[in-house]
């Protein structure tokens, strides 16, 4: 009866004994394996599983050790045909009824379908490798592929770490130019002398150490697309020599007499704001105009915070493959500190914090104490807490409190910029407890 009730179960179950020898396994663990029950029994589970965890992390040891039980805990199993399947795993103790400890019990279920899932909704939330879902980053998805087919300079604005360069590649990868080089040079790095020597080129005498010719990045550019990040670095003497190459698509490499023709599209990036720097006269207001054909401006984190569960999650796949680690997520407590976090170093930092949790996690949750110390207090600097608690519930009302802010109120705006429909827009807002300013509202 015992048999015919476990294989009865959708999930895969097998018990082992005190030498971890299998002594049941039900249909579907046969399934998701492709191993035949005949075949299993008897064998030590770690050879007819093979999961990512059994060297160094045996769930069903660690319960057996400590008497507690594993829930839901995501590895990967190698099948018989050598496939790599993810599977979420539970653990309990086997006793008998004097309380003597027989062995171990598990179960795993099969996550491929759920995967696959996971994988398309993923592909929805990306664009040319950049994930977001926010409306402000979609507008701007729309604008990229129009930008791309054309020659004109682009000008993307943001606060560091916002993915300016990423925006800059994306733009590129969907261009005519797309078969030829995207050379990058960070003109805020580098001092004059060898920011021109990197940009233009030098020829052979042109200093002491030139003994041979020196292509500049304009040069490796050609046919393709130059990415000038922190344009709003370089000197006024810089900007001038910019500016001709701006203008008469023409340069002069160091040391040489003849000008080179460049059919370079040039894209510039920067974390301020030019026009101000127009303004105190810090930057030629002509360079300006001839960068800033098109512009785009790239949100802050803190004004995107529904991308931020996306972008967690994008790390933690990102450093599970990067260092063999099997961590699912992120823990309720960790995900609402987060969200209430302003992120001053956006993007790049949120990669940095799930980088110093994956060194401190052992296990396969991320809990607060994994995070950065300036993060696990409340009262961390450059941290906004948002006002309500971040539950589920509380951050949908959020989302659309903010919307509602973007589109003035207009309800019909609302819901097709949500993607949903305005009848379940009206319900939501109806039933809102913590957003009393909903009321105000247009109807249309």
């Amino acid at each position: 009866m015992q048999k015919e009730l476990l294989d009865c179960i959708p999930d895969g179950i097998f018990t082992v004994d005190n030498n971890w020898c299998i002594r049941s396994f039900n249909k579907a663990a046969e399934q998701i394996t492709n191993i035949e029950q005949a075949e299993a029994i008897g064998r030590r589970c770690c050879d007819v599983f093979r999961t990512s965890i059994c060297e160094s992390g045996c769930a069903l040891k660690r319960t057996l050790a400590t008497g507690q039980p594993i829930i839901n805990k995501v590895v990967y199993i190698v099948n018989a045909k050598g496939a790599k399947i993810p599977v979420s795993i539970s653990t309990a103790v086997l006793k008998d009824d004097q309380g003597n400890i027989l062995g171990g019990v598990e179960s795993f279920r099969d996550l491929r379908a759920v995967e696959e899932l996971h994988r398309q909704v993923q592909e929805q939330n990306q664009f040319a490798g950049i994930i977001a879902h926010s409306p402000v980053m979609r507008k701007i998805f729309d604008l990229l592929p129009a930008i791309a087919q054309g020659q004109s300079t682009v000008l993307i604005e943001g606060e560091s770490g916002t993915g300016k360069e990423l925006v800059a590649k994306a733009i590129h990868n969907m261009s005519r130019q797309r078969s030829k080089k995207l050379v990058a040079l960070n003109c805020g790095a580098l001092p004059d002398t060898l920011l021109e020597s990197e940009l233009f080129g030098y020829k052979a005498g042109a200093f002491t150490d030139a003994r041979k010719d020196k292509p500049g990045r304009l040069a490796l550019a050609q046919d393709g697309t130059l990415f000038l990040d922190e344009i709003g670095d370089i000197s006024p003497a810089m900007q001038v020599r910019l500016l001709r190459v701006l203008q008469e698509k023409t340069y002069e490499p160091l040391g040489s007499l003849e000008p080179v023709t460049t059919n370079a599209r040039i894209m510039a990036a920067t974390n301020k704001s030019l026009e101000k720097l127009v303004r105190e006269n810090r930057f030629r207001e002509d360079l300006f105009y001839r960068i800033h054909v098109i512009r785009i401006e790239l949100p802050s984190l803190r004004k995107r915070r529904e991308d931020i569960p996306l972008l967690i999650e994008h790390f933690i796949t990102h450093f599970n493959c990067l260092q063999g680690k099997d961590i699912c997520d992120v823990s309720p407590d960790v995900l609402r500190r987060l969200m209430e976090y302003d992120f001053p170093g956006n993007i790049r930092e949120l990669q940095n914090i799930i980088e110093h949790a994956f060194v401190l996690c052992q296990g396969g949750l991320i809990e607060m104490q994994h995070l950065p110390p300036q993060l696990r207090s409340s009262s961390a600097a450059g941290s906004a807490p948002i006002t309500i608690p971040m539950t589920l519930n509380a951050m949908e009302e959020t989302m659309i409190h903010e919307s509602l802010k973007r589109n003035k109120g207009n309800k019909t705006r609302v819901a097709k910029e949500l993607g949903i429909n305005p009848s379940t827009l009206f319900r939501k807002m109806k039933t809102s407890k913590t957003r009393p300013d909903f009321s105000n509202s247009e109807e249309v």
